[in-house]
């Protein structure tokens, strides 16, 4: 009886040091934990081109350790505003360096699309001064301190999907480019010079962009034997990224519509994107 006795608290003891030690968190873990905990910093950065001086932002997360790859971001016809930053900011969270850029110089905004039109176009009918301003935030971003120079890629939303594009297209060093609600009637468009692999991801009710330019567009890549990937989203309209297209679109009467489901979608896209190019 003493033996059963003594066997049973031996039992009983065990089974109560086993659970203190199951419920005690091991130190190993929690240092991991720590190590993963994401600090997104963002900060304003003044750059120049030529004689113009350019207003961007760079995000980026302090706590990941060692270089990154690097990726631009070129905003709406609106110019640089809180919508490119926002996205910058998603990007750092998902472990690169973003720098959102400024095509029009002084962080110049657009209130009214004639004014964005007339933005956009004094930017797209002079390459020379869109590849300068391109190439100063290229600059800036490869010698940021957390950025791995030979990992680049560039993003455009709209106007900036065009640039993105054609920047691509003149030969700029970018592993990937990728467009969103983007003409692709382009003043360059697709040849030898392009070296990144490409992904548009654009709405199938967006008035803006014809059949017969993306028709044109895509037949480029084809003909060159460049990898590439061309989305149309049944039902989703112009600026289909962006929360602020349906006030925009009620206020100006012009097509714009977020879709919640193309947005996230594309940018599924992207990651899946940047995680290929940036990996192999």
């Amino acid at each position: 009886m003493k033996l059963i006795k003594i066997s049973t608290v031996l039992i009983a003891v065990t089974v109560l040091f086993s659970c203190k030690n199951e419920n005690k968190p091991k130190e190993e873990n929690t240092t991991t934990s720590k190590q993963e905990i994401v600090n997104v910093k963002g900060e304003e950065v003044i750059y120049a081109s030529d004689s113009t001086n350019l207003k961007g932002y760079i995000s980026f997360d302090e706590n990941k350790k060692g270089k990154r790859p690097g990726v631009i971001i070129v905003h709406e016809w609106w110019g640089h505003n809180d919508y490119v930053r926002k996205r910058a900011d998603m990007l750092a969270e998902l472990g690169y360096t973003a720098i959102a850029i400024d095509m029009y110089g002084d962080g110049k905004q657009a209130n009214h699309p004639s004014d964005a039109g007339k933005f956009a176009q004094s930017v797209m009918s002079n390459l020379p001064v869109a590849k300068a301003r391109f190439k100063a935030a290229l600059d800036l971003l490869k010698k940021h301190e957390s950025v791995n120079a030979d990992k680049i890629a560039a993003i455009g939303y709209c106007f900036g999907g065009s640039v993105a594009l054609t920047m691509a297209n003149t030969g700029e060093d970018l592993d990937a480019v990728a467009a969103f609600h983007s003409g692709v009637q382009l003043p360059v468009m697709p040849n030898e010079e392009l070296k990144a692999r490409v992904l548009v991801c654009n709405g199938a009710e967006d008035p803006f962009i014809s059949p017969e330019s993306v028709k044109a567009f895509t037949s480029a890549l084809d003909s060159l034997g460049k990898k590439y990937e061309y989305v149309s989203y049944p039902g989703a309209k112009h600026s289909f990224t962006s929360k602020e297209a349906d006030a925009n679109g009620e206020k100006f009467k012009l097509p714009l519509a977020y879709n919640a489901e193309a947005d996230q979608k594309s940018w599924e896209s992207l990651q899946q994107l940047l995680k290929d190019v940036f990996t192999n």
